[in-house]
């Protein structure tokens, strides 16, 4: 049986399972989509981005939070019988 789900990730984000274990990244960097985000949380603005991640651009930074966005308005919580 098959236990892959696949999705499309938008340009700008990879997945690559040899990367950061696969999870979605940055193309061309090991830098997550989850490390944007944890950094935005922890009260950093999205022009900080670049300055605390070498390579990243803005324009990166925005992509991730696009991905992020798509991926949580799918998600769908399912509940189980007792």
């Amino acid at each position: 049986m098959n236990n892959i789900i696949k999705t499309t990730a938008p340009a700008g984000i990879v997945v690559k399972q040899p990367v950061r274990f696969g999870k979605p990244c940055i193309k061309g960097t090991r830098i997550a989509v989850t490390d944007i985000l944890n950094l935005l949380q922890r009260g950093y603005g999205l022009n900080d981005v670049p300055t605390q991640y070498a390579g990243i651009t803005i324009k990166d930074a925005k992509v991730a939070l696009r991905y992020a966005a798509r991926v949580l308005g799918k998600e769908e919580v399912l509940e189980i019988a007792a």
